[in-house]
């Protein structure tokens, strides 16, 4: 069964409802399982607490998600789907910490030919959408991961999102109902794909486990 991971950094609660909507996407996947972790903030107590509006959120946030555990957790899915806001049109530095961590599983390969996939909230028009969702797959090419964007799969990503990520302009507040329904397609087409690589990779499994006991298998489909 293929295991997806959603993991966000959200201040107000915008990149939350896109993490929301691609959780749902992917869970409506036959035998695809889902967890979503939130990013706290690195932003000082003292700061967070001086600005009733964030205090709020990051307070409602927390109580409706589980916070990230440790880098190792990462490991544990076959997909990871990772999202924040932008920052002068690079991902949020709460994400950044996370990725900047991940130099021991770097090192040992363990999330190669993981399937990768990025989501971004920005408060104006042309304010970072495709350069935040390239700052987040970037990495994962480092990573070696399989990058799997939603493109233009799906008549909803004409008129939301964006064919590199889910993505939504959030200066008035909300997500945009065209926007959620694209994160939705992303989730569906992250576990969609996801499935298939898992399937294969255990069918090369089970090929080189054939091997081991004289059965040749021919290699050619």
């Amino acid at each position: 069964m293929p295991k997806l991971l959603v993991v966000f950094y959200s201040r107000t609660g915008n990149t939350a409802k896109l993490a929301d909507a691609i959780v749902e996407g992917a869970r409506s996947v036959r035998f695809t399982e889902v967890d979503v972790r939130r990013l706290d903030d690195l932003a000082p107590a003292s700061v967070i607490e001086s600005i009733p509006e964030w205090k709020q959120s990051r307070e409602a946030l927390a109580k409706k998600y589980r916070t990230m555990g440790p880098i190792e957790d990462l490991v544990n899915y076959d997909a990871l789907v990772l999202g924040a806001p932008t920052r002068y049109g690079v991902m949020a530095a709460e994400l950044k910490l996370l990725l900047d961590q991940t130099g021991p599983i770097w090192s040992k390969g363990l999330l190669v030919d993981k399937v990768g996939a990025a989501f971004t909230s920005v408060q104006t028009a042309h304010g970072g959408h495709e350069t935040t969702l390239w700052s987040i797959m970037t990495p994962m090419a480092n990573l070696g991961m399989i990058l799997v964007p939603p493109g233009y799969t799906d008549p909803v990503m004409f008129t939301g999102g964006s064919p590199y990520g889910a993505t939504s302009t959030t200066g008035g507040g909300t997500v945009a109902d065209t926007d959620l329904a694209a994160a939705r397609h992303q989730g569906v087409r992250v576990a969609t794909i996801t499935a298939m690589i898992t399937h294969a990779k255990s069918h090369e499994h089970g090929h080189a486990h054939g091997h081991e006991h004289g059965h040749a298998h021919a290699h050619h489909h």
